[in-house]
């Protein structure tokens, strides 16, 4: 049962870090588009609130089943990376690459909740709704940030 416990735990601690990233990327584009398309920066603003929010019900979460929930983000992982070269592609001002990086941030971070509700870790349906729920919530998001791309 512990083990069992453990690898939920490690698998919602995953989407955790998940999400600080998704903070941090949303952040780095809201202060950038300041400079140049200021329309921008709420919706990132409300991207990166979404996932403070999913931050705060995935800790809960943790703890409830008796783990320590992580505090920060992936730092070397893969949606870090790409949401880190969102500020590169800033200095061009070109707003259908901008909504191109973020559309690539937000297919991984629906990657990320795939590989959570395909995971080999014994999952209770409060655990499975509360990930599909974010999911969903992202998906949403995800298609916000590809509708405005495409009308560019």
């Amino acid at each position: 049962m512990e083990t069992t416990t453990n690898q939920l735990v490690e698998v919602v601690n995953d989407l955790i870090k998940i999400n600080y990233d998704r903070i941090e990327g949303y952040r780095n584009a809201a202060d950038e588009s300041k400079k140049f398309d200021i329309a921008l920066t709420p919706v990132f603003m409300k991207m990166a609130d979404e996932s403070r929010l999913n931050v705060s019900a995935l800790t809960a979460h943790v703890r409830k089943l008796g783990g320590d929930p992580e505090s920060g983000s992936t730092a070397l992982g893969k949606i870090y990376r790409a949401w880190m070269d969102v500020k590169a592609v800033f200095t061009g001002n070109d707003r259908k690459a901008i909504l191109s990086s973020c559309e690539y941030g937000e297919d991984q971070a629906q990657n990320a909740y795939d590989a959570a509700l395909a995971s080999d870790a014994e999952m209770d349906t409060e655990t499975r709704q509360l990930i599909t729920s974010q999911k969903e919530t992202l998906k949403a998001s995800h298609d916000d940030i590809k509708r405005m791309r495409d009308m560019l």
